[in-house]
Order: structure tokens, then C-alpha cells, then sequence
């Protein structure tokens, strides 16, 4: 599977972004899927993941609250929608895909992730 991540931009504080991961292939339901961003200098952070279903989703902590991930498997995409956007999530966004047999299946592991696509930049102004 090849993933491409788009929508990323310049935006004010307390701005939102909606970022599209778009992926090519028939069996994208089998893959779940992952949002990652890195900070410059900085290890690569699981944001949110969702199952190759969407009926399961993971949440790092301190996005709970804001970040909102979701799919549509006939349109082969994944979004983030990015509310109340602060200057400390200023990153490069990028999806990554893991295959399971098991369509419910959410991985909140780097390790689970084997398809990485390019990232996109997301720039937030205080």
C-alpha cells in the first residue's frame, strides 16, 4: 500500500486543520492506520490510529481532546481533523499503514506500522 498525507499549512492558534492520508490499493479495510508527527530534532510520535474498520481508534494523551481521527474506506482515506491547534503541535504529519487480519485491530505501536507515506507540514503562529 502507498500512502500520501496532504492538508497541512500555516495556521493561527486555536486554528484547525484537517490533514487527508490518501492510499492506493484494494484491501485498504485490512490495514490500519496511524498518524505520526515529528518535532525537528525529536523522536516520531504516534498522534492517533484507527482500525482497518474505524470502529477502533487510540488517542496519545494529550490529543484526546482535540484530535479526531477517521476514515472512509471507499474513498481509500484517512483524516485528522486538528482543532484548538497550539503552537507546540508545529511538526511534520505523516500516516503509516500496518496490516491485521483483524479488522478491529488498533495499533499503538511504531513497530506495528510497516507503509510509511511522506509527511506534510503543519505550522502553527502564536
Amino acid at each position: 500500500v502507498q500512502l500520501q498525507a496532504s492538508g497541512g499549512g500555516l495556521v493561527q492558534a486555536g486554528g484547525s486543520l484537517r490533514l487527508s492520508c490518501a492510499a492506493s490499493g484494494r484491501t485498504f479495510s485490512s490495514y490500519a492506520i496511524g498518524w505520526f508527527r515529528q518535532h525537528p530534532g525529536k523522536e516520531r510520535e504516534l498522534v492517533a490510529a484507527i482500525s482497518g474498520s474505524g470502529v477502533s481508534t487510540y488517542y496519545a494523551d494529550s490529543q484526546k481532546a482535540r484530535f479526531t481521527i477517521s476514515r472512509d474506506n471507499a474513498k481509500n482515506t484517512v483524516y485528522l481533523q486538528m482543532n484548538n491547534l497550539k503552537p507546540e503541535d508545529t511538526a511534520v504529519y505523516c500516516c503509516a499503514a500496518g496490516w491485521s487480519p483483524r479488522s478491529s485491530a488498533v495499533f499503538s505501536t511504531t513497530s506495528r506500522y510497516h507503509y510509511w507515506g511522506q509527511g506534510t507540514q503543519v505550522t502553527v503562529s502564536s
